[in-house]
């Protein structure tokens, strides 16, 4: 498999670099999966698809490019990265298109500078993650992009020129089952039968903020 360094893939050149649309993060991060496993950065095994949001789809993200903030902060109503975890590495990755930051960044840095969970948050603004497993999203997940159209049906933001995303079982959106989250369904505990579930879940595993690095190191990736 070959190997990447930060400066492949830097911040000014990552629009030529992959697929990109405003406002369509999910569809984004789907052809991003693709592609590194396409470009041999990835194998699909290594990568896993977060989706951020809350029960009030208010969520704060810090060094977003779509803040007009200095501190790069925006309230999204869902976001979704990559996190990559590499075998035989002890340096989890991450790949936000939106970010302001080196795409990837380390899993450690992206969390003190862009989810920050020093920072005290209300608790209608504190995020849940839900962490899919790659093989599994890129054959369950679809989206034929309803949630971008106002109630007249006029697009809210500019879709992507390629055609929607339909999932191998025919399904032609689901996105809503993915970003409906609550707190109240976050895993107890990371014993090792929790934690594996995440390879076999259509809709993955809910963590909280405080949990995300721990899920992470708890992976095996030998």
């Amino acid at each position: 498999m070959a190997s990447t360094h930060n400066s492949d893939y830097s911040a000014s050149s990552i629009a030529s670099q992959f697929h990109y649309t405003p406002s369509y993060c999910e569809e984004n991060i789907y052809l991003l999966c693709k592609k590194l496993c396409e470009d041999g950065i990835a194998d699909v095994s290594e990568l896993f698809v977060v989706f951020i949001s809350n029960e009030n789809k208010h969520i704060p993200l810090w060094h977003q490019k779509a803040s007009h903030r200095a501190d790069g902060i925006i309230l999204w109503d869902y976001h979704v990265i990559c996190i990559q975890k590499r075998k035989g590495e002890f340096v989890d990755r991450v790949w936000d298109l939106d970010t302001s930051l080196p795409c990837p960044s380390t899993l450690s840095s992206y969390v003190s500078e862009c989810i920050r969970p020093s920072f005290e948050l209300f608790s209608e603004f504190q995020r849940v993650f839900r962490i899919v497993h790659a093989p599994v999203f890129l054959r369950y997940f679809a989206s034929d992009r309803r949630h971008m159209k106002d109630s007249e049906g006029n697009w809210t933001s500019p879709p992507p020129e390629y055609q929607v995303i339909v999932a191998e079982d025919g399904t032609v959106h689901n996105l809503n089952q993915y970003i409906d989250m609550s707190s109240k369904d976050l895993l107890k505990d990371l014993e090792q039968d929790t934690i594996n579930a995440v390879f076999t879940k259509q809709l993955g595993v809910l963590v909280g903020e405080s949990q995300l690095e721990q899920f992470f190191s708890c992976i095996d990736s030998s």
